[in-house]
């Protein structure tokens, strides 16, 4: 199955601040996603799996990722969908943070 082309998805947060970023997984079918991004940037701070589909057989859900926005400037945040049998990525989902320095005032 081929990569889907992703769309690049923009948000904007105040230095310092944190952010969250939700996402699927299906981790009956293998599905977990990687995170990419420059830690002197972006720091993870949260990274937790809320299960939402109640069936014993199969373990689904919510993957959330919790980020604290560092240094002010525009950073990439790409997410891979990986599988352990696989080289490649099954999906992706890229954002686009641009941080604000925090002695800016809008």
């Amino acid at each position: 199955m081929p990569l889907q082309q992703s769309v690049t998805k923009s948000m904007q947060v105040r230095e310092m601040e944190t952010f969250w970023i939700h996402l699927w997984e299906d981790r009956t079918r293998g599905e977990q996603w990687v995170a990419a991004y420059d830690s002197g940037f972006l720091a993870l701070v949260e990274d937790e799996f809320l299960r939402t589909v109640s069936n014993n057989a199969v373990d689904a859900g919510r993957r959330s990722f919790e980020f604290q926005a560092l240094k002010a400037g525009k950073h990439r945040l790409e997410f891979s969908k990986r599988m352990a049998w696989k080289f490649t990525a099954e999906d992706r989902r890229v954002f686009e943070i641009t941080v604000v320095s925090a002695s800016t005032v809008e």
